[in-house]
């Protein structure tokens, strides 16, 4: 359906799958509103893109109920042997994965929907993808993804030097990786370019101070961390690697504000019926 998608920049370590099943436990409301607002619900063959360790696809499984199907694709087989785990230890029987790379993946159309969350991101060729994904959207059906933005991080992150530099060292680890860190800004236009129509989208920041809030970009940085370690100067503006949480945590208390949790574009556009 598309070229073949770039190397994860965040890798598959337990690690990496215990961060990303943190992080759906917060944006999962973000989501579920999301494919709510573009019309996902009871009955639906759902086509999750990139399904990591299976978050969304539970997410969509809980919405379309027992009368729907979700078909996951995901690549990295250690993700989606968890996945198919954490599927079946939460009941669902109408949950299916295919391993696969996007641009092999085999699966029968048509499906109701096409879904995906912080995927596009990381393929060099997102316009190729939603343009493949809609060949087996039937017409009428849709196409809903969240991507990531930075940008109202960093805006909202300027008062906490510390912070915002991990913040910004992040996004460059990123984007030097091949990656698209404002790919949630991007989504209007790529959605348009594979000759879909106009979409509804929206921005969303959660802000906070707890822990959560404080921490996920440190979670992010460890992720990142052996790639980080080829570029000196990123690490080593950010001090004694070990020492980061607690600095983080501080800067943030002493400040007596909030910081934002991602910054979350959500899109969807319905394929046309002619």
């Amino acid at each position: 359906m598309s070229p073949t998608s770039s190397e994860y920049a965040l890798g598959h370590t337990d690690a990496e799958h215990e961060r990303l099943i943190r992080q759906a436990s917060r944006l999962a409301p973000l989501t579920e509103r999301l494919f709510l607002d573009g019309g996902i619900g009871p009955g639906l063959r759902v086509l999750d893109v990139g399904s990591g360790v299976g978050d969304v696809a539970m997410l969509a499984a809980r919405l379309i109920g027992s009368t729907g199907t979700v078909v996951g694709i995901e690549r990295d087989p250690r993700s989606i042997a968890r996945a198919r785990t954490r599927v079946g230890d939460a009941g669902f029987s109408n949950v299916s994965f295919v391993e696969s790379d996007i641009s092999q993946a085999q699966v029968a159309g048509p499906f109701d929907a096409a879904v995906g969350r912080f995927i596009l991101q990381f393929l060099p060729d997102p316009v190729a993808v939603l343009r493949g994904l809609s060949n087996v959207v039937r017409p009428g059906g849709v196409l809903v993804f969240q991507e990531v933005s930075y940008a109202p991080v960093l805006a909202l992150s300027a008062h906490l030097p510390l912070w915002s530099a991990s913040v910004a060292a992040a996004r460059e680890t990123v984007q030097r990786l091949g990656a698209r860190p404002e790919m949630g800004v991007a989504l209007h236009q790529t959605f348009l370019d594979a000759g879909l129509p106009a979409p509804t989208a929206r921005v969303e920041v959660l802000i906070g101070n707890s822990a959560d809030y404080t921490l996920w970009i440190y979670d992010v940085l460890c992720s990142l961390r052996p790639q980080m370690e080829n570029d000196i100067t990123s690490l080593g503006m950010l001090g004694h690697f070990e020492t980061l949480p607690l600095r983080l945590q501080a800067e943030v208390a002493q400040s007596k504000s909030v910081v934002p949790y991602l910054g979350v574009v959500g899109t969807w556009s319905r394929k046309p019926t002619e």
